[in-house]
C-alpha cells in the first residue's frame, strides 16, 4: 500500500482519511486546528507537524481553494501531486494549477459526486481533470474514496462536471419539494406521490420515449429542436399555469417563475413553434 496524506479534516476530509486507513494505506494527515486530526490519531494515521512534512500524493479537502493557499503559504512543492478535491470556480482550479506548478507541483483537480457517507461505496465516483500521468500513478489509492473518472486535461473540467451535475441535482430535487408542496395542499401525502416522481426520474434518464436527458442531449448537439408535437409555446402556457396553481396555493414560487420567465423569453425570440431544447439558446445569450 501507498503513502497518502489529507489536508483538510472537516467530514470529507476525515471520511477519506478514515477510509484510506481502512484500505491499508499508510496516512498522514494535517489540519489547521490540529485536534482535529486527534481521532484519527488515534486510530493509525500520523500527524504531520506541517504540509511539507508529508509524501508525494497529498488529497485536499477544504472548503476552498482560498484556504489550500493559506495552509501552503510560501511552502515549495517539489516533486509532489497535490489532489483537490474542494470546492470552486473552473477559473479558480486552473489558476490554482499555475500556482502549484509555480512551487514545482503538480496538481490535479477533482469534484466527489458523493456527500461524507458515500465516500468509499458501491457507486461513490469523482471527476478529475489536470494531467492524466500523475492521476494514473495514483488512481489505485484514489479508488479508495470512490472510482476515478478523468474528464480532460483542462484543469477546470473536473469542477465544471461536478458542478454540472449539481444543477440538475438541485433543481430535479427542489422541483420535487414544490410538487409534494403542491399536492400537500390537498392533503396528498408524500408518500403517495414517490412512485409517480421515480417514474419520471427514471424515465428521463432512460433510453425509452420518455428519456428526455438523450434527448435533448442528442437535439442540441444537432442544433435542431423538432416542435411539431409538442412546441415550447405550449410548455410555457402549461408552466404558466403550474406557477398559477402554486400562487393559488399560496406557496412560494421564486424557483418555477424564473423557469416560466426563461420559457417565455424564448418564445418572445420567435422560437415558440419549436421543441423544449431550443431554450438552450437563450440560456448560451443571456
Amino acid at each position: 500500500m501507498t503513502d497518502v496524506t489529507v489536508i483538510g479534516l472537516g467530514p470529507m476530509g476525515s471520511t477519506m482519511a478514515e477510509t484510506f486507513l481502512a484500505a491499508g494505506h499508510d496516512v498522514t494527515v494535517w489540519n489547521r486546528t490540529a485536534s482535529k486530526a486527534e481521532p484519527l490519531v488515534a486510530k493509525g494515521a500520523r500527524l504531520a507537524a506541517t504540509p511539507a512534512d508529508t509524501g508525494e500524493l497529498l488529497v485536499i479537502s477544504q472548503i476552498s481553494y482560498q484556504a489550500m493557499y493559506d495552509s501552503l503559504g510560501d511552502l515549495r512543492l517539489d516533486g509532489k501531486v497535490l489532489v483537490n478535491l474542494s470546492s470552486g470556480t473552473p477559473e479558480e482550479l486552473r489558476a490554482a494549477a499555475r500556482w502549484v506548478a509555480g512551487r514545482g507541483g503538480v496538481l490535479v483537480t477533482g469534484g466527489i459526486m458523493v456527500p461524507p457517507p458515500g465516500i468509499g461505496r458501491p457507486g461513490a465516483y469523482t471527476f478529475y481533470s489536470g494531467p492524466k500521468e500523475p492521476l494514473d500513478r495514483h488512481a489505485e489509492t484514489l479508488k479508495a474514496l470512490a472510482d476515478v473518472h478523468h474528464v480532460g486535461a483542462d484543469e477546470g473540467l473536473a469542477m465544471m462536471y461536478y458542478q454540472a451535475q449539481l444543477l440538475v441535482f438541485w433543481s430535479s430535487l427542489t422541483s420535487y419539494m414544490h410538487a409534494v408542496a403542491l399536492l400537500g395542499t390537498a392533503g396528498v401525502a408524500p408518500q403517495d406521490f414517490i412512485p409517480y416522481a421515480q417514474e419520471t426520474f427514471t424515465g428521463l434518464g432512460g433510453d425509452g420515449p420518455m428519456g428526455f436527458a438523450r434527448i435533448l442531449g442528442e437535439e442540441i448537439a444537432a442544433g435542431v429542436y423538432p416542435g411539431e408535437l409538442n412546441s415550447l409555446h405550449m410548455q410555457a402556457v402549461g408552466l404558466g399555469h403550474a406557477v398559477h396553481a402554486l400562487k393559488d396555493a399560496g406557496l412560494e414560487t421564486t424557483v418555477p417563475e424564473a423557469l416560466k420567465a426563461l420559457f417565455e423569453r424564448a418564445d418572445a425570440e420567435g422560437r415558440g413553434q419549436e421543441g423544449l431544447g431550443t431554450v438552450i439558446e437563450s440560456i448560451r445569450k443571456p
